[in-house]
């Protein structure tokens, strides 16, 4: 399996942003340009066809540009193009080894192992005198009162 995202798919990625950044500026002009002429209708007809092909083509290039950018980013198995599910799996490999090295972090960071040995550890506060015990404890070490635990046992 390949580790790395190919060359071919990165560049589909980057065109298809690309292809989404310009549907979007192209759609959002047609509101700058609205605006601007508010009011004026001299050759109003004109303006509307320019401004009704700027949309449409706008949102036409927003749907290519999220569809090539989909399968650049997870391949054309792995985008459901292809139903192929050796290849998708190939395809999707370096997000798999992503999302399990994000999960990794976090386990991490919360301090939990899998292996069943926790290097956090787990005290009990004495009702009485406010001393922090083990967890298994069942007496306070400070003044010898039995632990919650006990008591309800």
């Amino acid at each position: 399996m390949s580790k790395e995202i190919s060359e071919g798919r990165q560049a589909a990625f980057y065109v298809g942003t690309g292809l989404q950044i310009l549907g979007g500026l192209l759609f959002a002009s047609t509101f700058v340009t609205s605006a601007m002429h508010f009011g004026d209708f001299t050759n109003f007809e004109a303006r509307a066809k320019s401004e009704m092909f700027r949309a449409i083509s706008g949102m036409v290039l927003l749907v290519i540009g999220a569809i090539v950018r989909g399968i650049g980013a997870r391949g054309l198995a792995g985008s459901g193009m292809i139903l192929d599910p050796q290849q998708a799996r190939q395809d999707l490999e370096p997000y798999s080894r992503m999302a399990g090295g994000l999960m990794k972090d976090a386990l991490h960071e919360a301090d939990i192992r899998l292996d069943g040995k926790s290097e956090r550890v787990v005290m009990i506060r004495c009702g009485s005198c406010g001393k922090l015990n083990d967890e298994g404890a069942k007496f306070c070490q400070e003044c010898g009162t039995p632990t919650e635990f006990t008591r309800q046992s």
